[in-house]
């Protein structure tokens, strides 16, 4: 079985976020990337697939600027076998990398694609979903295990009233959730392999496909800073402070 991963350059999630002075967007200068979270579970479960005999080879591949294949060659030093990166400075929407990654799939015909549910700095929660409208392809979403049967993978995922398991045919497009594993860290022979592993680079014009971006945006602000807490003697006073200052209840 042939796996592929996306994996999206973000900034690294410890680091503090700052806005630009003319509030256009986040400052990435001198900042510390690195891979999303969630796709970096996505990485880890498609290695563990590798690790049981199911997947034969993991392909990652990212979209963004040529340093994004930093987070590429992470992604090789945790257990993928090649890379792809389709470079370019200005970051497509959702529909874009979708459509994108639909014609990596097509050139590469894997049966199994994972993605982590949403990227941590635009938070859409789209790309998964439209993926699989654009390849026909099942899905499962926000997935928190996952099992091969043959020609079928089970796919738990969290809904509002418990576990839902799906049984979607392969080819399928998976979405990784927090729960569905750990990833573990690469060791430094692990690294130092990762150099020698082979990495492609192509344009979204070699792949065929025209990035026209619809979203614009506005205005970036910072979260709104939080006052201090108090503290108070009795419950009689919070409530009185709940009712009266916050008015809250």
């Amino acid at each position: 079985m042939k796996v592929l991963v996306a994996v999206k350059r973000v900034i690294d999630y410890n680091v503090k976020v700052r806005v630009k002075p003319d509030h256009s967007d986040v400052d990435l200068n001198n900042v510390k990337m690195a891979i999303n979270p969630f796709c970096e579970i996505a990485v880890e479960e498609a290695v563990r697939l590798k690790e049981k005999g199911v997947a034969s080879e993991i392909i990652v591949v990212s979209i963004g600027p040529k340093e994004a294949q930093e987070q590429i060659r992470t992604a090789l030093a945790l257990g993928a076998d090649r890379g792809l990166l389709i470079q370019t400075e200005e970051m497509p929407s959702s529909l874009g990398v979708a459509k994108l990654l639909k014609a990596v799939v097509d050139e590469e015909q894997p049966q199994l694609i994972i993605l982590g549910k949403q990227s941590i700095d635009t938070d859409n929660n789209q790309t998964g979903q439209m993926l699989a409208a654009l390849t026909d392809y099942p899905q499962g979403a926000f997935a928190s295990s996952v099992e091969v049967e043959g020609d079928h993978i089970n796919v738990a995922r969290e809904i509002d009233g418990g576990l839902q398991t799906l049984k979607l045919s392969l080819p399928a497009v998976i979405t990784a959730d927090l729960r569905l594993n750990e990833p573990r860290y690469a060791s430094l022979p692990n690294i130092m392999k990762a150099k020698r592993k082979p990495l492609d680079t192509k344009t979204p014009a070699d792949l065929g496909v025209t990035l026209s971006n619809t979203l614009k945006t506005v205005k970036v602000e910072p979260p709104a800073e939080r006052q201090a807490g108090i503290k108070v003697a009795s419950v009689e006073e919070l409530v009185d402070k709940l009712k009266n200052e916050a008015k809250v209840i």
